[in-house]
């Protein structure tokens, strides 16, 4: 995998188990105006770190037509927590506003050359990548953040107004690739993107 989905190109489709017990497809979101695919897990303490305001994030933009739709890709023989009934258990106790799909394959990790938890990617009504990156720039501390790059991102999409900045680093734990590929860290590897 060397590369990530550009802006402009349009989302891939999926067909992955979701925590609520069903399969979801692509087009299962046709009905939602914009929406925003990210790369996430359970342990990463740049997820955990970032969760809250994400689910702020979702909740602000959902009457606005935006759906979110979250995919854990990191192998569970890395880090047994990142399997599905962990994933299950999440869900549970934290109710968050999003499906959370497992894929298990990679296959849509690779597709979409997710190099982070978290890594956001933003679609517009045609499905067309309009923002790919961080949400916050403090993923890890809350209380340190000072710029919301989903947030503006958003805001200017469902305000019909150009990206103003439509690139920036994922920041978080490098994906748990299955194996020594290309992109493999160890488990401690659980650094920032320079």
């Amino acid at each position: 995998m060397a590369f990530t989905l550009e802006i402009g190109e349009r989302a891939i489709d999926f067909n992955l188990p979701a925590t609520d017990g069903r399969n979801y497809k692509l087009s299962d979101f046709n009905n939602s105006k914009y929406l925003v695919i990210f790369f996430t897990c359970n342990h990463c303490p740049y997820v955990i770190g970032s969760d809250e305001i994400t689910r702020e994030t979702a909740t602000k933009f959902k009457s606005k037509g935006v759906q979110f739709i979250a995919i854990n890709p990191n192998s569970e023989n890395t880090y047994q927590e990142d399997d599905f009934e962990h994933m299950v258990d999440r869900m549970n106790e934290h109710r968050f506003p999003w499906i959370y799909l497992r894929d298990e394959s990679q296959k849509t990790a690779e597709d979409y050359g997710a190099l982070r938890t978290p890594h956001f990617y933003v679609f517009d009504e045609d499905r067309k990548l309009v923002y790919t990156g961080r949400a916050v720039d403090s993923p890890k501390d809350a209380s340190r953040i000072t710029v919301n790059d989903l947030d503006r991102a958003l805001d200017e999409l469902t305000s019909g107004k150009t990206i103003s900045v439509p690139v920036t680093n994922p920041i978080g734990c490098n994906v748990k690739w299955e194996g020594k590929d290309k992109h493999w860290m160890p488990p401690e590897a659980c650094d920032l993107i320079l």
